[in-house]
């Protein structure tokens, strides 16, 4: 079908053809046929590449054309980010569009003005739960990556949304988007809509094993080149000198890094003058952005032409990674599986090195055919590679039958609700009497059996985990069942603020509980709560951290006796990550906290972001039920926030003024903003370097330029607001 020939208006088929897109893709054209334009629900799952974005987007102009509005889900920032530069090019048709992914507790209001509200699901179901007046008219709403509701940590919330979002736009209509599922037709039938299942490609997808020095496909085979002890290295060299790019997935961070390093020093014999000229640029915005051992790592990958990727390296990082790969600059990047998990980077060869991975209670397990599918799909770029190969490694010969038999012939497996537990209802129940969705236990129910779960399950499991969910929020005072069940002032904070009830609930009794209340007490609460990722306990870390612990232990609103083995090693984790967080306040140097704690830079930033989110819950508690804490956990929100001891909170707030830069001029005595202007550009410069010390005094004078503006991701404004960032699950994904 011809992009000419869809009932659209006029300035959007223009739109299009100037875009060089004249003919749907097949499953884009069976979406027409199956009422795509006309408001009908739709299940598209279909490979990697082959056109679901555009699906969403001709349902999204079409629903806007007729004075609708529409919410696009997704389940990464990165993804939102990505989607919002996309849908941004629609202002030239008159489209707005605007990104929702901060603070829980904002109602957002000033997003109503758009056409298009691009949102993670966390955020989406913060928005419901505040009771932001724009989702009332939402008429078209997208979700991407929906075979997500299999994912434990995200699904339940997802699966909520879209529940709520059902109840209250019951005839918006839903595109949902999937990578290939076993039970596609499940969801599409509890959504009521059509499915699109299709296999089609826009460029041919080879799928094999390596192994004796050979690709093996179905009915063919490729020999490579042995340039090197290690495969791997020698189907990438393989790749480049055909003239493609290629992505390694690892099984984990250690390996990712280990490998790039290796395959840099081969990768580098091949780069011509301007590729070294075009890499020396990104190497020096890497090292601007850090300067921990792990980015002059990094630093030297990529001099060679090769990155290594994880949730370990910060945001700006990975984001100078991503486009020096899009602009074909970068030539191989090693990674996690995170990488496949929705991101635009396909590349012509993905190299799977090990299709394994570690569980901590089974060890080395395969990972599922969902996995392998999503990985695959990264290979061949569309209208510029004429194929894309994936390729597992196989070290003997039944090895390779097995991975022929178990991924590449294999089907993806069903996808299942996480929603029936009781962690998962607790914080779901509670919202949904807030927001006036039920008002009793039958009220929940109904609800409730509107959900996947429900869908896939018999109503008897639902009704005692929905029993027990109102039981606890009764016990803790957040709802109160006189004639009908309501929240309390409690309940409707705790609702709003986005945490766990049973995390409030552990905060409230330790506030109330401790007399010594210092700052280890409070980050401490917060680390022991369900809603922060505890770090690990290493068999060298029990002696050190049971030291502090025992030295600290006034300081404790709860500790257990030692003698309760497992209570007592959980108690440690927390401990231990409460420590992380302190010494990340206290100022101590990014190698320092990352070599002892085993972490990445980018870890640390997403502990202090779900810190900094729940000390602010904190303080908002401690406010509502008028107990002690309320002073210090806003004072400890900031520090966290930057990372920073308070003396240096003032030069925080100024535009490019990281915590290192910070203490360095109010070492030098220049401690506030007014002494940055006496000292001049000339001192400072000899503080922090020429090149920043020009852009603080451009932000001070608030002339900065929008290049800034785009190298920050900021608003343009000079002093940087205190902002709750989002958490979000996959900030810790390996």
């Amino acid at each position: 079908m011809k992009i000419k020939e869809l009932s659209l208006p006029e300035k959007v088929i223009a739109f299009y053809l100037g875009s060089g897109i004249e003919e749907l893709y097949p499953p884009q054209d069976e979406a027409i046929t199956k009422g795509l334009l006309e408001g009908k629900n739709i299940v598209a799952a279909i490979p990697t590449a082959s056109g679901k974005t555009l699906i969403a987007e001709l349902a999204m102009l079409s629903s806007i054309s007729r004075g609708g509005k529409a919410l696009y889900i997704v389940p990464l920032r990165a993804l939102a980010s990505e989607k919002m530069d996309r849908f941004l090019k629609f202002r030239e048709i008159g489209i707005r569009t605007g990104i929702s992914t901060g603070d829980f507790e904002a109602r957002d209001e000033w997003l109503g003005s758009n056409d298009i509200i691009v949102a993670t699901s966390e955020k989406a179901d913060s928005l419901l739960r505040n009771e932001t007046a724009w989702m009332q008219d939402i008429t078209t709403i997208v979700v991407d990556e929906v075979h997500l509701l299999d994912s434990a940590n995200r699904g339940p919330t997802l699966e909520v949304t879209i529940t709520k979002l059902r109840k209250l736009n019951p005839k918006a209509q839903i595109i949902a988007l999937s990578a290939t599922v076993g039970n596609a037709q499940e969801i599409a039938d509890w959504l009521k809509g059509g499915l699109i299942l299709s296999e089609w490609r826009p460029t041919d997808l080879h799928e094999g094993v390596y192994y004796a020095d050979t690709i093996n496909f179905i009915g063919s085979q490729k020999s490579v080149d042995i340039t090197s002890s290690d495969d791997g290295i020698n189907i990438v060299m393989g790749t480049l000198e055909e003239g493609g790019q290629c992505l390694v997935f690892e099984s984990s961070r250690k390996n990712c890094v280990g490998f790039a390093k290796k395959l840099g020093r081969h990768v580098e014999k091949v780069l011509s003058k301007p590729e070294r000229n075009s890499l020396d640029n990104i190497v020096d915005a890497i090292e601007e952005a850090s300067e921990t051992e792990a980015s002059r790592v990094l630093a030297q990958c990529v001099r060679n032409g090769v990155a290594f990727h994880h949730a370990g390296l910060n945001s700006a990082h990975r984001r100078l990674v991503e486009d020096g790969f899009r602009n074909n600059i970068i030539k191989v990047i090693c990674s996690t599986p995170t990488l496949a998990a929705g991101l635009n980077l396909p590349a012509r060869r993905v190299v799977i090195r090990s299709y394994k991975r570690y569980d901590a209670n089974f060890g080395m397990q395969p990972i599922p055919v969902l996995d392998y599918k999503q990985m695959a799909g990264r290979a061949g770029r569309p209208h510029l590679d004429p194929y894309g190969e994936s390729i597992l490694i196989a070290r003997s010969y039944d090895e390779m039958e097995s991975l022929f038999e178990n991924y590449i012939n294999a089907k993806a497996e069903d996808i299942w609700s996480k929603l029936g537990t009781e962690n998962a209802l607790r914080t779901h129940v509670l919202s949904t009497v807030v927001n006036g969705f039920a008002s009793s236990e039958e009220g929940l129910i109904e609800f409730m059996s509107a959900t996947f779960f429900a869908h896939q399950q018999e109503a008897r499991n639902l009704q005692e985990l929905v029993e027990e969910s109102i039981s606890f929020l009764l016990e803790h005072g957040m709802l109160q069942n006189e004639d009908r069940l309501r929240a309390t002032r409690l309940g409707k904070v705790v609702s709003m603020l986005y945490v766990d009830p049973l995390s409030a609930a552990i905060i409230l009794d330790g506030l109330e509980k401790t007399k010594n209340l210092t700052d280890l007490t409070l980050m401490h609460l917060v680390c022991s709560t369900p809603d922060m990722k505890q770090l690990y306990m290493r068999s060298s870390d029990y002696a050190s951290i049971n030291e502090f612990a025992t030295a600290h232990k006034e300081e404790f609103a709860r500790m257990p006796s030692p003698f309760k083995a497992i209570e007592y090693e959980w108690f440690l984790g927390e401990v231990k990550t409460a420590l992380l967080m302190m010494k990340w306040i206290d100022e101590v140097t990014m190698d320092e906290i990352t070599n002892q704690f085993n972490v990445g830079e980018g870890d640390i930033h997403a502990f202090a972001d779900m810190a900094q989110w729940l000390m602010h819950a904190t303080a908002r508690l401690a406010e509502t039920m008028d107990i002690q804490g309320v002073e210090k956990a806003y004072e400890l929100e900031k520090r966290i926030q930057y990372g920073a001891n308070s003396q240096l909170l003032e030069l925080l707030g100024i535009r490019d003024v990281g915590r290192v830069r910070a203490r360095k001029l109010y070492d030098a005595g220049i401690t506030s903003v007014e002494l940055i202007k006496r000292a001049g550009v000339e001192r400072i410069a000899k503080l922090i370097g020429t090149k920043i010390a020009e852009k603080i005094m451009n932000s001070i004078r608030g002339t900065h330029s929008a290049e800034d503006d785009n190298e920050t991701g900021s608003a343009g404004t000079a002093y940087r607001p205190m902002e709750r960032r989002q958490r979000t699950f996959s900030d810790f994904d390996e």
